[in-house]
């Protein structure tokens, strides 16, 4: 852990940020930092504590805090939540932290770090077993602003693409019973998306729909590690707000629409909404929660879906407890 901390690593993501020098000097010192960092640790080393670092900062930090404040002051959070007290952590409004909570909690954790331990694995397969390059590029030459612009914008398509379909066909259809019914009765019996549910899934449907869809544009493409930094920043902060459940964001335009497309998706019991941006969704006609009509306001379509989803929730569990009554 102390390579995680070391100034190196922190200078990473600190030098750009808060220093008060020009641009010259402040890339001038972000090099030196970075090749500091590249000469005096390995490759895979670099890597892993990259990666680690971001999701920690961007992601695990953040979510740990909406969570505790969503448990500890549930009173102030039911304000600010898109569904009131039913986006709270157990659905209802109270100050004490219960095992089933804790659980999500854990899982989600857990699953980060799976799917980062994966990545590692990956790696030193590759390298150290095959003898061939890394899937990442860690080297001194820096990416140039095209270079970074082109392989984000790679990315994030592939990202798109490959979460539609993994997510629609492996987890939503009766191609693989098995991983639908793990992603059913794990991450569907949520009754509404709270901070840490982001990756709270079964462990093998998540490698499938969150590692792999982030994971293999970066390897395709092979991205030199600061792009890499820069792609998993932007995914944190996005899986960290998108699965908040709040109404107050960063950015309403993207953050916003992707939260809402995440509720409904959970709401409206996996019909609709499988791609994180919406953009394959919208292709293919599979969105949901989306106004119907341009007369529709936006509060008309959320009253009217939000009412739709409630109705369904509660002749899902209304068939789940006659099923369990008849056993």
């Amino acid at each position: 852990m102390d390579a995680l901390f070391s100034i190196p690593i922190m200078s990473v993501f600190l030098i750009p940020v808060l220093s008060s020098y020009s641009t010259s000097l402040n890339l001038l010192f972000f090099y030196m930092t970075w090749s500091t960092l590249v000469l005096s640790h390995s490759r895979l080393r670099v890597e892993m504590f990259g990666t680690i670092a971001v999701r920690v900062i961007f992601y695990a930090l953040p979510s740990i805090l909406f969570f505790l404040f969503d448990i500890l002051t549930p009173s102030a959070a039911v304000l600010i939540k898109a569904h009131g007290a039913t986006g709270l952590p157990g659905g209802r409004r109270r100050r004490k932290i219960h095992a089933k909570e804790l659980k999500i909690a854990g899982w989600g954790l857990f699953n980060l770090f799976l799917g980062i331990a994966v990545q590692g694995v990956l790696e030193t397969v590759l390298v150290q077993t095959l003898g061939k390059r890394s899937a990442l590029k860690v080297s001194l030459k820096l990416p140039m602003p095209f270079e970074i612009c082109r392989d984000l914008s790679l990315a994030m398509l592939g990202r798109e693409l490959l979460s539609y379909f993994l997510h629609r066909y492996a987890l939503h259809s009766r191609l693989s019973p098995t991983l639908a019914r793990w992603h059913h009765t794990w991450y569907h019996s949520l009754s509404a998306p709270f901070p840490l549910t982001a990756h709270y899934d079964h462990p093998v449907p998540y490698l499938i729909t969150k590692f792999i869809p982030t994971y293999m544009p970066a390897i395709i493409f092979r991205f030199h590690m600061l792009t890499y930094i820069l792609y998993l920043l932007f995914i944190s902060v996005e899986e960290t707000f998108a699965y908040s459940g709040y109404t107050v964001m960063p950015t309403t335009l993207f953050l916003g629409g992707m939260a809402r497309r995440t509720d409904m998706h959970l709401l409206m019991g996996g019909s609709g909404n499988y791609g994180p941006w919406g953009v394959v969704d919208w292709i293919l006609g599979t969105t949901v929660g989306e106004p119907q009509s341009d007369d529709e306001t936006s509060d008309e379509a959320d009253e009217r879906d939000m009412r739709r989803a409630y109705e369904a929730a509660a002749k899902r569990k209304a068939v789940g407890s006659g099923k369990s009554k008849r056993r």
